[in-house]
């Protein structure tokens, strides 16, 4: 990778987490792409091609005249909320607390991938870069519900006119679903394990097991250390599909939805946090095995 193509996909990464995490909320404006480039150090044409991809992404939508917003409604499953709400932990820090450390050892339970992709590959560019130092170790297992169910979400609320039926809405929805987790989980792996290709981290290991469960909750584990569980909040929104026909659908996404953050006691097993740690990564380890491929 170019040191150019470097600095855009952190750029790209971190926007991604500031929208993820909320500091840029759904509606608002992003700064003007002169502060963004001074911020970055970079020219405004980098900046320019990091807005483009964002806007392909369906991260944000611009106009001419009017600068880059971020988009109402984002790509599936984001969490978006106040950059220090209370009561509501972001899932950024989270991650960067589990790669502060000399092994990272995380285990996630969500509906698809995206969220998850995004911090991953912001820490991948944040090691390549130097800026933090490269662990020795890195585990990542990932519970995802499996093709071989059907979702119950997002699902057609109703046909437009000229378009197809709902039964067929359906089904070209559960195939973007199923685009969007595998595209995202597909990023993340690669952007992890090239570490270990280049050097730069000795041991890396990224499994993904699916199981035939649908999450109505995101669950994230940080062994013996915290974790972070939230529910998906069920909306109903219009979805705009890659020809520009759009479904009006209920849909699950992060919006809205509190990520509680429970920390492990050492001196407490029965506080509340070392309950919670030990009970779902009990769970978690008993759904790891359950579903272990023949």
């Amino acid at each position: 990778m170019s040191e150019e193509r470097g600095k855009q996909a952190t750029i790209l990464a971190a926007l991604r987490s500031r929208i993820s995490d909320g500091e840029y909320r759904p509606g608002c404006n992003l700064p003007p792409q002169r502060t963004l480039a001074e911020e970055f150090e970079v020219s405004r044409d980098t900046i320019q091609r990091v807005l483009e991809e964002l806007r392909i992404e369906g991260w944000i939508e611009s106009r001419q005249g009017s600068g880059s917003k971020v988009r109402v409604t984002l790509p599936i499953h984001v969490r978006t909320q106040p950059k220090v709400p209370p009561g509501r932990i972001a899932l950024g820090p989270f991650v960067d607390r589990a790669f502060a450390q000399p092994v990272v050892e995380l285990d996630v339970f969500t509906f698809t991938s995206e969220s998850l992709d995004t911090h991953m590959r912001l820490q991948a560019e944040k090691i390549r870069n130097g800026q933090i130092p490269a662990p020795e170790r890195i585990t990542l297992r990932i519970l995802l519900p499996s093709d071989a169910i059907e979702l119950p979400y997002p699902r057609a609320r109703a046909a437009r006119k000229s378009a197809p039926d709902v039964t067929e809405l359906n089904r070209i929805l559960q195939a973007r679903t199923r685009e969007i987790t595998r595209r995202h989980t597909s990023l993340l792996r690669n952007a992890l394990r090239n570490l270990k290709a280049d050097g730069l981290v000795p041991e890396v290991e990224v499994m993904v097991r699916e199981v035939p469960l649908v999450p109505t909750y995101k669950l994230y584990l940080r062994r013996g250390v915290e974790g972070l569980i939230g529910p998906y909040k069920i909306v109903e929104r219009t979805i705009l599909m890659d020809d520009d026909m759009e479904i009006d659908a209920w849909d699950v996404l992060g919006l809205g939805s509190t990520l509680v953050r429970l920390v492990h006691d050492e001196g407490d097993p029965n506080a509340v946090g070392s309950v919670f740690m030990q009970s779902w990564q009990e769970w978690f380890d008993s759904c790891w095995r359950r579903f272990e491929p023949a």
